[in-house]
C-alpha cells in the first residue's frame, strides 16, 4: 500500500514538474512584438496642398502590409513593428497654380528604435498617353552683323509617358490656314473634324527602329548641321534625330548623311519643302497613321477641296489635304499679338494659342521659341510637362530656345 502511494506521489510530482516546465517554456518562447512610431513627412516642388495620400508600408521579411490614408497634411505618424520596410506613397496634390496632379514616391528603411522619422520626396505621375510637342523654334535668328538667319528651325517632340514609345512613321503637319487671316473664310471648313494642311512630313522607320525612352525627346531639324559656322548666334543641330533639308537651291541646304531624313509627302510649295512661317502664325500637329493607313493611302483618300472669296470678290478654289483629328496626338496653335483671329485646330486638340514677340514680324520675336511648361520631375530626373490641350496655359511665350547650346539629352 505504501509502495503504491509512493508511486502515485512520484507520478503526481512528475506531472507537476512537466506542467511547470511547459509553462516555463511557453513564457520563455513568447515573442514580444516591439513597436515603433514612424513619422513620415512629404516633400515636393510647387505643392500647395497634399490633398489625399495613401501610405503603404511593407515589412520585407514577413510581407506584412500596413496601409494608411492621409488627407490635407504634409506629415503622418503610424505605429509599426520594428523591421525592414519599403514605404510607398501615392495620391493627389494641389499645386501652387491650383492644379490637381497625381504624385508618387518610395523609399526603404530599417526601423530599430522606438521612434523614427523619414522624409519622402514626391514626384509627378501625370503622364500623357503619347508624344507631345515640347518646343517649336520657327523664328529667325539675328546675326552679329544684324542680318536675319532664316534656318536652324526645329521641332522637339517628347515622350511624356512612363513607357517606351517609337518615333517610327510619326506624322508632322503644318496648317494650310494662318491665324492672322481675317478675310479668308473657306467652305467647307471643319476644324473639329480635321486639320487642313499645306505640308506633311513623315519620319522613317518600320515600327520599332526609333525607340524613345520615357521623358526623352527627338529633334526634327530643318537642317542637321552646325549652324554656328554660318552665324555664331545660330544653333548646332548636328545631333538632331531627323532632318528635313530643303530642295530649294537658293537656301543652300546641306544634307547631313548621318541623320535620317523625314520624307515630305505633300507640300504646296514649288520645291519639296517644309518651310515654317517665321512670324509664328501657323498651327502644327504630331500624328500617327492608324492601322491600315499609310503615306500612300493618305494621299489617295484625304484630299481637302475648298473655296473662298478673295478681297476682290473672286471665288478661289484650292486643293490640299487634311489630317483627321482622330489621328492627332498633340497640336499647337500659334499666333501674333494684335492680329490673332482664328484657332486653326479643333478645341479638343488645342483650346488656346501661344506665340513669340509683340506683333507680326516684330523684331523682338527673333531668336525666341515656344516651350511647354514643366510640371515637375520623375524619380530619374526627367521632366514631366504640362498638357491640358490649351497652349495658352501649357506653353511659355518668348522662351529661350532649349537647343541654343546644342542638343543634350
Amino acid at each position: 500500500m505504501r509502495k503504491r502511494i509512493l508511486i502515485l506521489s512520484l507520478l503526481a510530482l512528475s506531472a507537476t514538474y512537466t506542467l511547470v516546465s511547459c509553462s516555463n517554456d511557453d513564457d520563455f518562447g513568447t515573442e514580444v512584438v516591439q513597436k515603433s512610431t514612424l513619422t513620415v513627412s512629404f516633400k515636393g516642388d510647387n505643392i500647395k496642398t497634399y490633398k489625399l495620400l495613401e501610405i503603404e508600408a511593407v515589412e520585407l521579411n514577413t510581407g506584412a502590409k500596413t496601409t494608411n490614408t492621409v488627407q490635407d497634411a504634409n506629415a503622418y505618424s503610424l505605429e509599426l513593428p520594428k523591421g525592414s520596410y519599403k514605404i510607398t506613397i501615392n495620391g493627389t496634390v494641389i499645386t501652387n497654380a491650383n492644379e490637381e496632379l497625381k504624385i508618387g514616391g518610395t523609399t526603404s528603411l530599417d526601423i530599430t528604435t522606438s521612434t523614427a522619422n523619414i522624409s519622402i520626396p514626391l514626384f509627378i505621375k501625370q503622364f500623357s498617353e503619347d508624344f507631345i510637342i515640347e518646343e517649336v523654334f520657327y523664328s529667325q535668328i539675328k546675326t552679329p552683323e544684324d542680318k536675319k538667319y532664316n534656318t536652324s528651325k526645329y521641332f522637339k517632340i517628347t515622350n511624356n509617358t512612363d513607357k517606351v514609345l517609337y518615333a517610327d512613321q510619326l506624322v508632322i503637319g503644318q496648317s494650310e490656314f494662318i491665324s492672322n487671316d481675317d478675310d479668308k473664310f473657306p467652305t467647307p471648313y471643319h476644324p473639329n473634324e480635321a486639320l487642313a494642311v499645306k505640308a506633311v512630313m513623315v519620319l522613317p522607320g518600320n515600327g520599332t527602329d526609333y525607340p524613345v525612352q520615357p521623358g526623352d525627346f527627338i529633334v526634327i531639324a530643318d537642317n542637321a548641321i552646325n549652324h554656328k559656322t554660318n552665324a555664331s548666334t545660330a544653333f548646332d543641330l548636328t545631333n538632331a534625330d531627323f532632318e528635313f533639308p530643303s530642295t530649294n537651291p537658293k537656301l543652300a541646304s546641306v544634307d547631313n548623311p548621318a541623320v535620317p531624313n523625314a520624307k515630305v509627302i505633300f507640300t504646296t510649295l514649288t520645291f519639296n519643302m517644309f518651310l515654317m512661317h517665321s512670324a509664328g502664325v501657323e498651327s502644327y500637329v504630331v500624328a500617327r497613321f492608324p492601322q491600315g493607313e499609310t503615306s500612300t493611302t493618305f494621299l489617295e483618300k484625304y484630299k481637302y477641296d475648298y473655296q473662298y472669296t478673295d478681297q476682290a470678290g473672286n471665288i478661289k478654289k484650292r486643293s490640299v489635304y487634311e489630317i483627321p483629328n482622330t489621328w492627332i496626338l498633340d497640336g499647337l496653335n500659334n499666333g501674333a499679338k494684335g492680329s490673332f483671329y482664328n484657332l486653326l485646330l479643333g478645341t479638343s486638340i488645342d483650346a488656346g494659342w501661344t506665340g513669340i514677340g509683340s506683333g507680326f514680324n516684330s523684331e523682338d520675336r527673333m531668336g525666341k521659341s515656344v516651350r511647354r511648361q514643366i510640371l515637375g520631375q520623375t524619380e530619374n530626373g526627367k521632366n514631366i510637362y504640362k498638357d491640358t490641350n490649351n497652349s495658352t496655359i501649357d506653353f511659355l511665350r518668348d522662351s529661350e530656345p532649349s537647343l541654343k547650346d546644342g542638343i543634350v539629352h
